[in-house]
């Protein structure tokens, strides 16, 4: 069985083509270092981006680790921001998200069988500028704007070796379907070297399937609670698939509420153990359909 879109995409095939092969053109003329005889190298690839990643935000890209408490499943993610380009004043950025998201069952004798995956990569640019304002406690004003792709499969943990079949489960559509977005990403965001607020809007310009809102919000904050320790909060509201009309309406709030600790009482300044309670629309492809609440304690390093 075939799924066919609902609506018209606005890009044709070409189209969607084309900007496709822009983001990978544009992401592999960034990591070209361009180098003359008499100055120093343009770009200068760092891992100390611009514009932090947010600490409570699960799709963000990063190494993490984070095992289900109620359930034998893991999240496993790997992935990263880079900045490949900063402005001499540092108030300007360019650079590249990679990342893959999956989800992991915890079997016998140390087996993970990969359930759902997803694979990120993109382009981003981020600016910030400095703010002198008595009334509010916040001395930095920050943005950033990503354009991404992302494609989602189910794998071998969501095969029944017995059958010889996918585990059709309460998806909606007939397993193998075909899931993947391209997207617009802007963040701005208000900070100070112990605490920030961030809002975000996401513009969903091509997806398959069709059918879903290409509109979603988000909205989050951070605090340190010492030199160590944080509390973090990540809102969005996503978009509600409904099954019986093969399209999204309406949305549902999406709450991931993490607190974490550095363990750099043990040398490690750049590993978290954090806990996490999601609750929401899930955060991979497969399952954009699906709500879920859970809770992961377990590690994220900053690259």
């Amino acid at each position: 069985m075939t799924i066919r879109p609902l609506h018209k995409s606005p890009f044709s095939m070409k189209q969607r083509s084309r900007i496709l092969g822009a983001i990978v053109t544009l992401t592999a003329m960034l990591c070209i270092s361009l180098d003359t005889v008499s100055a120093e190298p343009l770009l200068k690839p760092t891992l100390n981006t611009l514009f932090p990643p947010l600490l409570a935000d699960p799709t963000e890209p990063r190494i993490a680790v984070m095992p289900w408490l109620a359930e034998r499943s893991l999240q496993l993610d790997i992935g990263a921001s880079t900045d490949l380009y900063q402005s001499d004043s540092k108030k300007f950025a360019a650079g590249v998200d990679f990342g893959t998201f999956s989800l992991l069952h915890r079997k016998q004798n140390f087996k993970f069988p990969v359930d759902a995956i997803d694979y990120q990569f993109g382009i981003n640019a981020s600016w910030k500028t400095p703010i002198h304002n008595d009334v509010l406690p916040f001395d930095e004003f920050s943005a950033r704007a990503r354009l991404s792709h992302i494609s989602a499969h189910f794998e071998d943990g969501h095969y029944n070796t017995v059958t010889q079949q996918w585990i059709q489960g309460d998806c909606p559509f007939p397993i193998p379907f075909t899931y993947s977005r391209e997207f617009v990403n802007l963040m701005v965001a208000l900070s100070s070297p112990n605490h920030r607020i961030y809002a975000g809007y996401q513009y969903l310009y091509h997806s398959i399937p069709d059918g879903i809102n290409p509109h979603s919000f988000q909205a989050g904050a951070e605090l340190c609670l010492s030199k160590s320790s944080y509390i973090a909060a990540d809102f969005k509201l996503l978009p509600l698939w409904q099954s019986s009309l093969n399209e999204s309406r309406g949305y549902r709030g999406t709450w991931n509420l993490q607190a974490g600790r550095r363990l750099d009482f043990i040398g490690l300044e750049s590993v978290r153990l954090a806990y996490n309670y999601y609750s929401g629309m899930s955060r991979h492809g497969m399952y954009f359909y699906h709500p879920e609440s859970f809770s992961t304690i377990g590690i994220i390093v900053d690259l």
